[in-house]
């Protein structure tokens, strides 16, 4: 891992072989599954592409992977982020 983003940064690869790196934002469990929030290292924050990444855990055979979670599912997670992430500074305004 590498601090010259300021946090973990780690590369994922897709089933098409293109390779993603992302900062790991922070993690969270809801109904006993861990998902994970991350942003794009390797893309201008100015660009369309540029916006959070939530992944989720799941294992197989007693090996870990992450996937995209449904639409939905993406949706509820992502707002127990935004709480988490940015509810107390909407709290101090």
């Amino acid at each position: 891992m590498s601090d010259e983003f300021g946090g973990d940064i780690i590369t994922i690869t897709d089933e098409d072989g293109k390779d993603y790196v992302l900062e790991h934002l922070d993690t969270l469990e809801m109904n006993g599954v861990f998902y994970m929030a991350f942003l794009p290292a390797d893309v201008d924050p100015e660009s369309d592409d540029y916006g959070m990444v939530i992944m989720k855990t799941e294992s197989d055979n007693g090996e870990e992977y992450l996937v995209v979670p449904d639409d939905e599912e993406t949706e509820q997670v992502y707002q127990a982020f935004m709480e988490r992430l940015f509810g107390e500074e909407e709290e101090d305004d």
